[in-house]
């Protein structure tokens, strides 16, 4: 697998408070990568050392296999949570502004900002400040601030803050094609529901740790607890104790002739061992094992970590 970014054992202190320790990553070309955690984990700091506004004081960052200079910053795209964009400047001309920072000519800077700006519906716009849109207008722009230049590295802070649901699904979208093409994202979002829709890896950091990564699948069947959920057809009363003696069940219910429960079974048990017990008790009309959400995930592994930092 190829690696886009590679953070190699980071640790950033301020005074006497470790924001970032030890952290590592690997972040494969190509992919959505979900860098997650609760406020004041090291989402920030993390970003802030890509994007060089501030250094590590341990471990480097590589960038195609190579070490990251100020050379590198224009293959970097950011939209910070707290947008940066001028209010009293007309948008299409701060969207040229900020492309010719990135080292684009003025033609194809202006080139870039239609192509966007169609793109996205707005060029009724382009002659308006940005103080006379509203925030979701204005968020639509901060976006094509940050992709114009078409960078390898997007990094995306709570991109779909004060956007309405037409619009967050349009920029997810438009981020998803991006991905698409080759190009590698960082997403930091407290929506864990967006999480799942649209990262391919995560991390997750808490108090200045790393205390997971991976796949998303991979992820969410770490946290697994052997839960499945059941539907059968006449099932008996007797089948139904027995089952409830021999298992955790919860959440019974009855509708018409289908019995449907949440049972719950070691979770290295093989499921096939339960499926044969339950073929004989009647028509089975559910069986599907409960893969816990990033919510989940992200409460279960945020608590257990603060545990094991509190021994």
């Amino acid at each position: 697998m190829e690696y886009l970014l590679q953070a190699e054992n980071l640790t950033r202190r301020y005074k006497d408070k470790v924001a970032l320790n030890n952290f590592s990553i690997n972040i494969p070309k190509g992919s959505i990568y979900g860098l997650l955690g609760p406020n004041g984990a090291g989402k920030t700091t993390f970003i802030r050392i890509v994007n060089q506004i501030t250094a590590p004081d341990e471990g480097r960052i590589l960038i195609n296999g190579e070490p990251l200079t100020k050379n590198s910053i224009a293959q970097v795209g950011y939209m910070p949570e707290e947008r940066g964009l001028y209010k009293n400047m007309k948008v299409g001309e701060q969207a040229i502004y900020f492309a010719r920072l990135k080292g684009m000519s003025s033609a194809e800077a202006r080139q870039k900002t239609k192509y966007w700006f169609e793109k996205l519906d707005i060029m009724s716009w382009w002659d308006k400040k940005l103080s006379e849109l509203s925030k979701g207008m204005g968020q639509k722009v901060q976006f094509v601030v940050t992709v114009i230049h078409d960078p390898w590295l997007l990094i995306f802070d709570e991109p779909f803050s004060g956007f309405d649901p037409v619009n967050a699904q349009l920029i997810a979208n438009e981020i998803l094609e991006l991905r698409d093409k080759g190009t590698t994202i960082i997403f930091s979002t407290h929506r864990m529901e967006s999480v799942e829709e649209m990262c391919d890896h995560v991390a997750l950091i808490n108090q200045s740790k790393k205390v997971l990564d991976g796949k998303i699948e991979d992820v969410r069947n770490q946290f697994k607890s052997g839960e499945y959920n059941i539907g059968i057809h006449d099932i008996s009363t007797d089948n139904l104790n027995y089952l409830g003696n021999k298992y955790q069940i919860k959440d019974v219910k009855a509708l018409n002739e289908i019995t449907s429960f949440n049972l719950l079974i070691d979770k290295n048990i093989p499921s096939n061992n339960l499926l044969k017990e339950l073929v004989d008790m009647g028509q089975i009309s559910q069986f599907k094992e409960i893969i816990p959400s990033m919510n989940d995930v992200f409460l279960q592994a945020v608590k257990q970590s603060n545990l094991d930092n509190n021994k």
